[in-house]
């Protein structure tokens, strides 16, 4: 080939499946930054190209081009800590604290009702929430992680499935021992599959022995996936620890080797300076439930401090039995609010920086920060369109402190998963999903309601 021939095929327009165009696109790498006008290119299921609606003819060969002249478009959303597999236990004992509403209401249920098609419904039904509400990827951790799998796949959300490890006996294990093989085994089955990955999930310091948490350290080792538990929730389970341990629950972590930057801590609300520090020097990651804290009166989390501290934190709803949404619009907003009241600081965890942590910091805690969190080039086509034009939401000024301050998950109107349509809410119409039917979230909802009334506060 002859260079005039190189340089005439280098100005033909590239091929690419889709291009986005919208009114804005917020990258959320570099923080804070709005593009106007811009189109997303994609190509096999990846972000190739990121420029002016100006220069897109010029440039690429399209098969199809969705336009959003009045939308924001930003990377799907990253659920750090939930239980999709709990959903069909949303409100089922509201009201509660936390010890009384684990020992009372939802074992009891759990011991009950928990099997694989439970939990593949609740999933389900969970992963269409999600989805209609912008998130692309969920961290969960729950029993019976091989239907959740399947779930996650039918509804085309990325999932990172929590091996959930327990010291007590449940339909799905019998010990420690059982839970780990089991989860492993299911890991087995998935692995490979471009929408799923997996972490260790230990419940919590209260749950798990130390031998225990010397098995998951070591597969996590030898695996090369991550650890996801719950951390300092409330003050009585650092009580208990102090008093079975002598140490509060994190140090004990410390010292048995479980810190380190493949760990994902949820809540983390009462903790330390020298904690904090703590969770920095390991590199560890905190999964914010902000939501959930306050309705089970667990706290508040100091996450303005665990910011400036350099700890690496993320968004979580929890479960819908404790929150009782997966809604990470609402997540953004209030982690938000609630670190402007705590801290006195009207400056602290700007709009741009919440949506980070449901984004990008995500990512990064769940090591997907090379391939999802941000509008990149090179990273999968996990996109999300919000509408933003209905009066009661306008003026707009500020898209990125629109998206946390005003917007809610009633305005996304497109959801990509690898650049794929999995979910569409046209102005005016019903959300429709790729491969979920209302009609079976109905039967899903009559069939497992009635069978756990009877555990309802």
């Amino acid at each position: 080939m002859t260079e005039e021939t190189q340089s005439i095929n280098s100005d033909m327009p590239q091929p690419a499946d889709l291009v986005i165009q919208a009114r804005w696109v917020i990258p959320v790498r570099p923080r804070g930054q709005a593009l106007e006008d811009a189109a997303v290119v994609i190509n096999g299921g990846r972000i190739i190209d990121v420029l002016p609606v100006a220069q897109l003819a010029a440039r690429y060969q399209v098969t199809q081009t969705v336009i959003l002249n009045d939308h924001v478009l930003v990377p799907g959303l990253i659920n750090l800590h939930t239980h999709a597999g709990m959903t069909l236990m949303r409100g089922l004992a509201d009201d509660l604290p936390l010890m009384q509403w684990l020992n009372e209401h939802i074992w009891p249920a759990e011991k009950k009702v928990i099997s694989e098609g439970f939990v593949h419904d609740s999933t389900l039904l969970g992963c269409a929430e999600m989805l209609s509400g912008g998130v692309t990827c969920f961290n969960e951790m729950y029993f019976y992680p091989e239907a959740a799998a399947e779930a996650a796949i039918q509804a085309g959300l990325r999932a990172n499935l929590g091996l959930i490890v327990l010291e007590f006996p449940t339909s799905y294990a019998h010990d420690a021992e059982d839970y780990l093989q089991k989860g492993l085994n299911s890991r087995d089955n998935w692995r490979g599959h471009a929408l799923l990955s997996a972490s260790l999930a230990p419940h919590a310091p209260y749950t798990i022995s130390d031998e225990t948490f010397g098995k998951v350290l070591t597969y996590a080792d030898q695996l090369g996936i991550g650890i996801h538990t719950h951390v300092h929730e409330t003050q009585d389970e650092i009580s208990q620890s102090i008093a079975q341990h002598g140490v509060r629950p994190l140090q004990r972590l410390a010292n048995l080797s479980l810190l380190g930057p493949n760990i994902v801590a949820a809540h983390c609300v009462h903790l330390q300076p020298e904690e904090m520090s703590l969770l920095a020097e390991y590199g560890c990651h905190v999964a914010h439930c902000p939501t959930s804290n306050l309705k089970l009166a667990s706290g508040i989390a100091s996450i303005a401090e665990l910011l400036m501290k350099g700890v690496n934190v993320g968004i979580g709803t929890d479960g819908a039995a404790s929150n009782n949404r997966l809604d990470m619009f609402s997540e953004m907003r209030m982690a938000a609010l609630l670190a402007k009241g705590t801290s006195g600081d009207a400056a602290a965890l700007p709009a741009s920086q919440a949506l980070e942590m449901a984004t990008l910091s995500a990512a990064k805690a769940l090591c997907m920060e090379e391939k999802i969190g941000s509008i990149e080039v090179g990273k999968m086509a996990d996109l999300v369109a919000v509408r933003i034009a209905d009066s009661e939401i306008l003026p707009c000024f500020d898209p990125i402190s629109h998206l946390v301050y005003v917007a809610e998950r009633e305005q996304v109107s497109h959801v990509w998963v690898a650049g794929e349509l999995r979910y569409q809410k046209l102005a005016g119409q019903t959300g429709v999903y790729a491969d979920i039917e209302p009609a079976e979230l109905k039967e899903i909802i009559e069939e497992w309601q009635p069978k756990l009334n009877q555990y309802k506060a």
